[in-house]
């Protein structure tokens, strides 16, 4: 079998053009580096040196294979490279969850931007997924991190989870809605809505707090005939098919036909969580200390 160590001997002699001074650079007898490439030629079934008492020659299977050897060795010693820049956290690809009620718009995808351009070795795996199943990617070992919306019903004892900030709740309404007028509202107000957006009982998230503090307040949301769980109920709101309780960054990826009115109940907010596995590599750790660091500083 080809070994490494017969691929530098091979491509030392043909850079030193002779076995007495590849011999000298390796500090290894002549007879043993002749040794490790007659075998190479042996294993392999090809003549790749011509060789006299002065000086070796390729062959044109040998120009071939000294080609392919440099490039097999400068891929190892990149990738050697690379796994030490991983050990210390500076290089490597970091797979990131976010739901769908937690769009990058800011303050996230400025921050996350921000910090890319401090760890240029880091690239960003961007995919959404519910709450729920980002906590479950996470633990697993499917995703380094998820971007979600408390609150996650299953505990997972793997998992870190870090609360990044409060955000208030707003109603989005069509423009051809009666409340599209008004900038405020009375949550009871909502109480004969058609609500797009409904929890499900198995998972958490935005629609699962929103339908815990319409109770709170009297009354559970009436579902529309259109319901979605994704970033496609703006859509349906659009489409005046009902209201939505959102994060008031949803203004931000809101298509035109849509207008938001603040809650004047104090108690509709949202916090935006993010989660990691508790034995996170350095990397991972490194990146979010900077990313939680970034959130936490005063806008310019």
């Amino acid at each position: 079998m080809i070994s490494i160590k017969q691929l530098k001997y091979f491509v030392e002699i043909v850079a030193a053009g002779s076995y007495t001074r590849a011999s000298e650079r390796l500090y290894i007898a002549q007879s043993a580096l002749s040794r490790q490439i007659k075998e190479l030629e042996n294993d392999i079934d090809v003549v790749l040196l011509r060789r006299d008492a002065k000086q070796v020659e390729l062959t044109l299977a040998g120009r071939d294979f000294y080609d392919r050897a440099r490039k097999i060795l400068d891929d190892m010693d990149q990738a050697i490279v690379q796994a030490r820049h991983i050990d210390k956290g500076e290089r490597g690809a970091i797979r990131l969850l976010h739901s769908s009620s937690v769009p990058l718009s800011p303050p996230l995808g400025p921050c996350l931007n921000a910090v890319l351009q401090a760890f240029p070795g880091v690239t960003l795996e961007i995919s959404q997924a519910s709450s729920e199943h980002q906590a479950l990617d996470v633990e697993e070992g499917r995703a380094d991190l998820g971007l979600a919306r408390t609150p996650i019903l299953r505990k997972h004892p793997h998992l870190e989870t870090i609360t990044l900030y409060q955000e208030k709740l707003v109603v989005a309404v069509s423009l051809q809605h009666p409340l599209a007028q008004r900038e405020v509202i009375d949550i009871a107000e909502l109480r004969d809505e058609l609500f797009v957006s409904m929890p499900h009982r198995e998972r958490g998230g935005l629609s699962y707090l929103v339908a815990e503090r319409c109770i709170a307040h009297g009354f559970f949301p009436r579902p529309a005939r259109a319901t979605s769980r994704k970033a496609s109920l703006l859509s349906l709101v659009n489409a005046n098919f009902g209201i939505a309780v959102v994060p008031d960054s949803m203004r931000a990826i809101a298509v035109a036909g849509v207008h938001f009115i603040d809650i004047r109940e104090p108690d509709f907010q949202s916090a935006v969580v993010l989660m990691m596995r508790r034995d996170a590599p350095v990397m991972v750790g490194q990146f979010v200390q900077a990313f939680v660091q970034g959130l936490q500083m005063p806008a310019a």
